[in-house]
């Protein structure tokens, strides 16, 4: 992929050089695993009939863009459109009317079990492109501010039992996030519930849209 160079993106560029798996510890399941497609095959997909639904819900289709609505917001209703038909994923939650995805809720869909595979970009990398775009459109982020958040929450984490959550580090002027000092061999297990308690308990260190980063 070509990665903007946002936090969002460089995280992303280490997602891409190892197995979408590596960064879940759960694998398996059958939630509908579909091939790879083209971008272009995507835009052409309907999305599931259903009713509105309000922000953050489940239904088929995102809900009504916000007011004086972004190209980010848009790219992102693109890929949760693309989650919930291609990739695998009906129950995708809506993104935040920020236009960041809801990743309390993404985590709490890929906790369950045979659940995990896929859940960043689709079975089989299915909605790749969307996710992609979504990254490109994502608005410039004062990088010292999600670099100083991230830190907060790395200490937090390791201050409530996950003694091995890595701090980020600033580089080329972004901020990379941390956590698990090895996504592609985990260390500890995400969907563990000493992990949870201390997502829980540090979730509110994270800036908004770094939540889903590290």
């Amino acid at each position: 992929m070509s990665i903007p160079t946002t936090t969002a993106g460089l995280r992303l560029a280490a997602f891409v050089a190892v197995p979408v798996l590596a960064l879940t510890v759960a694998c398996g399941g059958n939630d509908g695993t579909t091939g790879t497609k083209s971008h272009d095959t995507v835009a052409d997909v309907p999305a599931p009939k259903s009713e509105p639904s309000e922000a953050g819900s489940t239904p088929g289709t995102p809900s009504a863009k916000p007011a004086g609505k972004s190209a980010f917001f848009d790219a992102q209703v693109v890929f949760v459109r693309c989650m919930r038909t291609e990739g695998g994923y009906k129950d995708y939650p809506d993104p935040k009317l920020s236009g960041h995805l809801d990743w309390e809720k993404v985590n709490e869909i890929g906790s369950q079990p045979g659940r995990n595979e896929g859940i960043k970009a689709g079975r089989n990398n299915a909605c790749l492109d969307e996710l992609q775009a979504a990254l490109a459109a994502e608005p410039k982020r004062d990088q010292q501010k999600a670099y100083e958040s991230m830190l907060a929450h790395a200490q937090c984490m390791r201050d409530n039992g996950i003694s091995r959550f890595t701090n980020p580090v600033m580089s080329g002027g972004n901020a990379v996030p941390g956590g698990d000092p090895n996504p592609a061999s985990p260390v500890y297990a995400p969907d563990s519930p000493a992990y949870k308690e201390a997502r829980a308990a540090c979730k509110s260190k994270l800036l908004d849209g770094l939540d889903g980063m590290q």
